[in-house]
C-alpha cells in the first residue's frame, strides 16, 4: 500500500508558521504526515496534540511519530472534543491547530473499512469503530423517502430517487460492489467525468459520521482555543464542507456592533480572527498529478486578533 500523503503539506507548514515552544494541534491524524512536519518545524522545544478517532490511523501515527518523544501527545478522540482535550493536557492556548475534514486516502485505500466502491468491502464507512451506525445500516433500514433525501442533501446527488428507490428494490445490501452496482443501473450517467456511485457514496460516508455537525461543533473550540497571533488551518473536500468553513471564518472576522438606534446583534463584539486567505488555497497542478486527492482541497487560515 501507498504512505498516505498529505494534502497541501508545505502549505499547512507555511500557514502555521511552527516555532519552538509553540504548541500545535492536529485535529486529522491520521498517519502523521502534517504533524510530522508541525513537530519538525517546531523543534526542539514545541508540542503537538494529535486526535483521531481511527485506531488504524493512530498506530500509523504513533511509528510515524515515535522519534519525537513526549513533544506529540497522541490520542484516540474526535476533534469535536478538541476543548477537553486540552483542558485535559492543561494547555490554556495553542499557536495553531490544522484540520484535514473527511476520509483520508488510506481509508479509501482499505477495502475492509467500506469506503470506496472501486474495491469490494463491507458497507461499513465509519470513521473509528464506537459509532454507532454503518453505512448497511442506513442502506437497509431508511425508508425511500429518507434514503432520497439523504442522498440529495449530502451528496447533492439529482438522481437520488431514482437510486434510492433502486436501492430499495434490490435489498438487502451488503457490499460496496453490490451498492455501487445497484446505483450504476439506476443513473449509469454515460460520458460524466465522475462514477456514478460517487456522490452516493459520500452521502453515506457524511451521514454515517455526522461530518457536517462534527465540523460545526469543532470550529468554535478551534478559535476560542487559540492565543493571539495564532492560526487555523482547515483543508475541505467538498462544497457542503467549504460551505460551513467558509461562512464561520467570515463570520468571526467581522465586527458585531450595532449602528445608532439600531439592534443587529442582541451581543456586541468586535472581530475575533482576521483572514490571512480570502480565497481557499487550492493544490498545484504537480501534487494534483500526484496525489489525485489533492484536486478538490480548499484550504482556508485565519489568524486569532
Amino acid at each position: 500500500m501507498q504512505p498516505h500523503t498529505p494534502v497541501l503539506y508545505q502549505e499547512i507548514i507555511h500557514a502555521l508558521q511552527p516555532r519552538d515552544l509553540g504548541r500545535y494541534v492536529d485535529g486529522t491524524l491520521g498517519a502523521g504526515g502534517h504533524a510530522r512536519g508541525i513537530l519538525e518545524a517546531c523543534a526542539p522545544g514545541g508540542r503537538l496534540l494529535g486526535l483521531d478517532v481511527d485506531p488504524q490511523a493512530l498506530a500509523l501515527a504513533r511509528e510515524t511519530l515515535a522519534p519525537y518523544g513526549e513533544r506529540a501527545t497522541l490520542v484516540q478522540a474526535s476533534y469535536e472534543t478538541l476543548a477537553a482535550q486540552l483542558s485535559a493536557l492543561g494547555w490554556d492556548a495553542v499557536d495553531g491547530v490544522v484540520l484535514d475534514l473527511g476520509a483520508s486516502s488510506m481509508q479509501f485505500d482499505r477495502p475492509e473499512r467500506g469506503f470506496s466502491f472501486l474495491q469490494d468491502g463491507p458497507l461499513d464507512m465509519r470513521f473509528g469503530p464506537s459509532a454507532p451506525t454503518s453505512a448497511a445500516d442506513l442502506v437497509n433500514g431508511l425508508d425511500e423517502s429518507e434514503l432520497a433525501d439523504l442522498i440529495f442533501r449530502y451528496g447533492e446527488e439529482r438522481d437520488s430517487r431514482k437510486i434510492a428507490r433502486a436501492i430499495v428494490r434490490a435489498r438487502p445490501l451488503h457490499s460496496t460492489r453490490e451498492l455501487a452496482a445497484v446505483i450504476q443501473t439506476a443513473s449509469p450517467r454515460r460520458g460524466d467525468r465522475i462514477h456514478p456511485a460517487t456522490r452516493t457514496f459520500q452521502a453515506l460516508r457524511i451521514a454515517v459520521n455526522e461530518e457536517l455537525a462534527a465540523v460545526e461543533n469543532t470550529l468554535p473550540q478551534a478559535v476560542a482555543a487559540l492565543r493571539s497571533g495564532g492560526r487555523l488551518a482547515v483543508i475541505s473536500f467538498h462544497s457542503l464542507e467549504d460551505r460551513i468553513v467558509k461562512d464561520f471564518l467570515r463570520e468571526q472576522s467581522q465586527d458585531h456592533v450595532n449602528p445608532p438606534y439600531e439592534r443587529l446583534y442582541e451581543v456586541e463584539r468586535k472581530a475575533v480572527v482576521k483572514l490571512i486567505t480570502r480565497k481557499p488555497i487550492t493544490a498545484s497542478e504537480e501534487e494534483t498529478r500526484e496525489n489525485p486527492r489533492a484536486r478538490s482541497a480548499k484550504l482556508r487560515i485565519v489568524e486569532k486578533l
